[in-house]
C-alpha cells in the first residue's frame, strides 16, 4: 500500500523512528498496526527533520488485512494524533519502496513579512524583518535563479551529511508572494534529490542577501568554492513544507480518486 501523508511537524522529532522520541513514522506505524497487527515496518520517501511539515509525504507498507483504499484513509484517522493525516491510499506491489521510485521533490518555504507575531502562523512560517523593501523580492528572486540547474551543492549541506556525491539538479527555484496573504513570501524549490538542510541553507542565504548581510552572488560563490562559510544562516525548520514527491509508479486503485477522475466520473454518470 502507498499512502500520501500530511503533517504538522512541530510536536515531533522528525519523520524517521528514533529511540524514546515521538516521530511521524512511529505514530503512523502504530495507527496501521491498530488496523493490521501484522504490519511490521513502513517505508518513507523522505526523512524530514524535526519541525518540518508535509503536505505530500509518501509512505509504503505491506498489509495482510484486505481492506478497501478508503478503509486505510478513514481507519487510520481514528488512531492518529490531530497533527497527522493520511490523505490518500493507493495499491502498489508488495515491497514497494517510494524512496527508490522518486522522480523529483517539491519543497516550499514560507517567509512572513510582519513586524508583529501572528499566532496562526507561529511555527508555520519564518517571520523575518527587512523584507518589506520594494527591492527585496527582486533580490531574492535573482539570487535564487543562480541555483537552478545541475551543480555541486557541497556547500549547501549540514556537517552531518557525509555523502560523497553532492551533485544535484534543481529544476526550479521560484520566489513569489502568496496570493491569499500578501505578507507571505513563498520559496518553491523543485529538484531530483536534496542534501541534508539544503533547502533551509539556500533560503537562509537568500534572506541574508535580501537583508544586505551577504553580497549578491553569494550562492554562485559557494557553488564555486564549495565552502559552507560563504553562505548564510540555516533557516528555521518550521517554515519548510514537503509539498509533493513524484513517483514512477502511483498505483491504479486509489482513494480518494484524483480530481480529474472525479470530474470525468461526474460527466459520464
Amino acid at each position: 500500500m502507498l499512502l500520501t501523508v500530511a503533517y504538522d511537524g512541530r510536536p515531533f522529532a522528525g519523520f524517521a523512528p528514533q529511540p524514546s522520541q515521538r516521530t511521524i513514522a512511529g505514530e503512523l506505524l502504530g495507527a496501521l498496526q491498530a488496523l493490521d497487527p501484522k504490519v511490521r515496518a513502513i517505508r518513507g520517501a523522505s526523512r524530514t527533520d524535526a519541525g518540518v511539515h508535509a503536505h505530500g509525504q509518501r509512505v509504503a507498507f505491506d498489509a495482510e488485512v484486505a481492506m478497501p483504499m478508503r478503509g486505510w484513509v478513514l481507519g487510520t484517522a481514528r488512531h492518529l494524533p490531530p497533527e497527522i493525516a493520511v490523505r490518500r491510499a493507493a495499491k502498489v506491489p508488495e515491497g514497494f519502496a517510494p524512496r527508490f521510485q522518486n522522480q523529483g521533490k517539491h519543497y516550499r518555504y514560507l517567509l512572513l513579512r510582519d513586524a508583529a507575531r501572528d499566532p496562526f502562523l507561529e511555527g508555520r512560517a519564518w517571520r523575518v524583518d527587512g523584507l518589506d523593501d520594494s527591492g527585496a523580492l527582486g533580490l531574492l528572486a535573482e539570487e535564487a535563479s543562480r541555483c537552478v540547474g545541475t551543480h555541486d551543492f557541497a556547500a549547501f549541506r549540514s556537517s552531518a551529511d557525509e555523502r560523497a556525491n553532492t551533485v544535484r539538479t534543481l529544476r526550479a527555484v521560484r520566489v513569489s508572494e502568496d496570493p491569499s496573504d500578501g505578507r507571505l513570501l513563498r520559496v518553491d524549490v523543485e529538484g531530483d534529490a536534496f542534501l541534508h538542510n539544503m533547502v533551509r541553507i539556500l533560503v537562509g542565504t537568500l534572506v541574508d542577501v535580501a537583508r544586505g548581510r551577504l553580497a549578491p552572488g553569494a550562492t554562485q560563490k559557494a557553488l564555486d568554492t564549495k565552502r559552507r562559510a560563504d553562505l548564510g544562516i540555516t533557516a528555521p525548520a518550521d517554515g519548510l513544507y514537503l509539498e509533493h514527491i513524484a513517483l514512477r509508479e502511483e498505483g491504479t486503485e486509489a482513494w480518494p480518486p484524483s480530481t480529474k477522475a472525479s470530474i470525468q466520473a461526474q460527466l459520464t454518470s
